[in-house]
C-alpha cells in the first residue's frame, strides 16, 4: 500500500471477529505479551455487549484484490472520574496493520474515538504508550497533549 487508503470507520460486529483477532494478536505481540484465549474471547464479548462501557472501531480499506480489509482497530472505554461530572474516555488499544502504517489509519481511529467521546459527553480522551514507541509518539504529539504523568502499577 503506497497511497493513502480510502477508509471506512465503523464499530465492529460479530461477523468481524476473524478480521479483528489478527490485529489484536499483532497488538499484543508488539508489546511482547500475550493473553489466554479465554481472555481474548471475553474481550471480544465485552466489545460487542451494549451493556459494557468497552467499544471497538475498525478502519476498513480496499485490498489489492479489491476486497474490503481491516487496516486497524481501536478499543476504548468510558469510565467515571472524580474530577468531572461526566465520563472520561480511555483509548486502551490502537493497532494498525504494518502495511497501513504512516497512511493516516491511526490518526483516523483516534479522531473516531474523539467523536464518540464528544457524542457521549466525555470531558477527555487519554491513553498510554511506552516511552520508546517513537513512531506512535510522533503521531500522538500531533493529536494530543502530553501532560507529563508517569504510570505506576502493581500486578495482582
Amino acid at each position: 500500500m503506497t497511497d493513502k487508503p480510502s477508509l471506512t470507520l465503523r464499530p465492529l460486529g460479530e461477523a468481524d471477529r476473524a478480521a479483528w483477532e489478527p490485529h489484536w494478536q499483532g497488538y499484543l505481540a508488539f508489546y511482547q505479551t500475550s493473553v489466554p484465549a479465554e481472555t481474548t474471547d471475553i474481550t471480544w464479548s465485552r466489545l460487542l455487549d451494549p451493556a459494557e462501557p468497552m467499544h471497538v472501531i475498525g478502519a476498513f480499506g480496499q485490498g489489492a484484490d479489491g476486497r474490503e480489509m481491516l487496516l486497524g482497530i481501536v478499543h476504548y472505554i468510558f469510565h467515571r472520574s472524580t474530577w468531572t461530572p461526566g465520563n472520561y474516555c480511555y483509548l486502551q488499544d490502537l493497532f494498525t496493520a504494518p502495511e497501513a502504517r504512516g497512511q493516516g489509519v491511526g490518526r483516523a481511529l483516534i479522531e473516531a474515538v474523539y467523536g464518540k467521546a464528544k457524542e457521549a459527553g466525555a470531558s477527555r480522551v487519554y491513553w498510554l504508550t511506552q516511552e520508546g514507541n517513537a513512531t506512535a509518539r510522533a503521531l500522538y504529539d500531533r493529536v494530543a497533549d502530553h501532560p507529563g504523568f508517569t504510570i505506576y502499577r502493581k500486578q495482582m
